[in-house]
């Protein structure tokens, strides 16, 4: 696994609206919250504008995307298990 540097964490925690400290359960509800807003399939209802239906239907793909990376970089960092001691942020 790469270093993850205290600038990574920063961006995933601006990525999902969140300050320190968090618990586990907050981020879980963070994440479940954001996936729910962003999800691609809410945009489906835009079939009468083709064009902005794509521009949203790939905006919330991207931001899925971040949500994702942002929640699993966080669980693992700032929220690790017993057994996973050795990542620490550098």
């Amino acid at each position: 696994m790469a270093e993850v540097t205290q600038e990574d964490v920063n961006h995933a925690l601006e990525v999902l609206g969140l300050t320190l400290p968090i618990t586990p359960e907050i981020l879980d509800q963070t994440r479940r919250a954001l996936l729910h807003t962003w999800n691609p399939a809410r945009y489906a209802n835009l079939t009468n504008n083709p064009k902005s239906y794509m521009q949203s239907y790939k905006k919330a793909e991207e931001m899925t995307s971040l949500i994702e990376a942002a929640y699993a970089l966080l669980s693992v960092v700032l929220v690790p298990d017993e057994s996973s001691e050795d990542h620490r942020i550098s």
